[in-house]
């Protein structure tokens, strides 16, 4: 037994994902493989949940809409123009870039925070997977808003689920594309099928005539359930494109656009935004209306379409949950003593498991969704200062790696004065990104010229 686990063990060190090295020629992909990843990422278990919060929040029809189509619009952009531009020109993950610029001490701290904003986010998929699951076997119920899991059974399953999804992330790159590959088209046909199926049961005539004025009365009427935030056009709007935010703006999928061909390979972004965060939401939110505004992703898929309802929502959490671990495992690895990524991916799922077995986590999902891209964002803005600005400005660039920096102090001037103008400003919380975004920018150039 103990032969057969150093075998398993010796050749799970032999999948090399170029975690401190710039990706080899021959391991580029193509854009085929790009959109099937981003489809598969972005048609998630936690769109169940998301959609259903826009119709909770008493979103108009028309401001869903507009908003969730121009938002995506500028998140494509942003993996397109800022991203995948600077992983293409690098073949770097963020977190070994971010150590010639910024020193490995400042990596240290940034890839924790950034591994643990992501072992939650897994947790939500997992969480979302298993309340499904769990429903349609007949566990005493979990509702999301919960603090502690409800049964010992909830736990087991958690568990069951969470050790299928590190299985996945920790075989690389090349496994979750094929995976994604597969499962999104179904997933996203489960979606679909199931509004379908709702829209008679509110009211929807079979020629459709009468669809607007039910979708905009008794879905998105614009009248919030008691007690909820009411929101409009622009907070959709900034949702869907902030919603994403520590990916694009904030650099983190450059550990797989390092992997593309080209850089205009962020527009198949776009093959897992539009399905995943426009119609998966609207879909979503058709069916929790029909349940009541109930929010309880295993009934609204059950309701629609039994058990495939239920298989869709564990198979969405598992194609996001994937890439998810994957990213969290890389941010670890860099910060280790040459530890092989499987190991520390390991670690990760087992951490993040743990942690979807208590949905007190995923209280205010949408909240969560912004506090970790605004945490993450200053530090997308001095790489990206660093990269395009910092050279262009006459000042040599990666200063850690030439001086032989520990910590660079414009960089860690720049995050925390960031994250503190964040806490301040008297918007909402969906749109002090941008400004701080910009902010960071600014600050950091004008350090960088001092500290030179």
């Amino acid at each position: 037994m103990a032969s057969r686990l150093a075998d398993l063990a010796s050749q799970m060190d032999q999948i090399n994902e170029f975690d401190r090295e710039p990706v080899a020629e021959a391991q580029l992909q193509g854009g085929g493989r790009f959109a099937g990843l981003f489809a598969g990422e972005h048609v998630a278990a936690t769109e169940f949940v998301i959609g259903a919060f826009f119709v909770i929040h008493g979103v108009a029809a028309k401001d869903l809409i507009w908003g969730l189509l121009l938002g995506n619009l500028l998140a494509v952009l942003s993996w397109t123009f800022v991203c995948a531009p600077i992983a293409v020109r690098t073949r770097l993950t963020l977190y070994w870039y971010l150590r010639r610029i910024a020193g490995p001490g400042f990596m240290a701290i940034y890839n924790v925070a950034n591994a643990a904003l992501y072992c939650i986010l897994a947790g939500a998929m997992i969480s979302v997977s298993a309340s499904a699951l769990g429903d349609w076997i007949g566990l005493p119920a979990t509702p999301l808003d919960a603090v502690l899991p409800s049964s010992a059974g909830w736990v087991a399953l958690a568990l069951v689920l969470g050790a299928l999804f590190t299985i996945l992330a920790i075989l690389g790159f090349d496994s979750l594309a094929r995976f994604a590959s597969v499962a999104a088209p179904w997933v996203f046909a489960v979606f679909l099928a199931g509004a379908l199926v709702t829209l008679p049961k509110l009211g929807v005539q079979s020629d459709f005539s009468n669809l607007w004025e039910v979708l905009s009365t008794k879905v998105w009427n614009g009248v919030p359930v008691e007690g909820q935030e009411k929101y409009g056009f622009w907070q959709i709007l900034f949702f869907a494109w902030f919603c994403n935010l520590a990916m694009h703006i904030g650099l983190s999928d450059m550990a797989l656009f390092r992997f593309a061909k080209k850089p205009w390979y962020g527009v198949f972004t776009a093959t897992g935004v539009y399905p995943g965060h426009l119609l998966a939401w609207l879909c979503s939110g058709i069916m929790v209306a029909a349940i009541g505004r109930e929010m309880t992703p295993g009934r609204m898929a059950q309701e629609a379409l039994g058990v495939a309802g239920v298989f869709a929502v564990v198979l969405a959490g598992w194609t996001t949950a994937n890439p998810t671990l994957y990213r969290a495992g890389l941010a670890i690895q860099a910060v280790t003593p040459n530890w092989p990524r499987w190991k520390i991916t390991l670690w990760v799922g087992f951490v993040t498991t743990i942690l979807a077995c208590f949905p007190v986590f995923f209280l205010k999902l949408l909240d969560y969704v912004a506090l970790y891209g605004l945490i993450l964002m200053p530090v997308g803005a001095i790489v990206f200062t660093e990269h395009w600005l910092i050279p262009r400005m006459g000042i040599a660039p990666d200063p850690a790696e030439r001086k032989g920096l520990l910590v660079s102090v414009p960089a860690l001037v720049v995050w925390v004065a960031t994250l503190a103008l964040a806490w301040v400003l008297p918007f909402h919380l969906f749109y002090r990104w941008l400004p701080c975004w910009l902010f960071a920018i600014v600050l950091y150039a004008a350090l960088r010229r001092s500290f030179r």
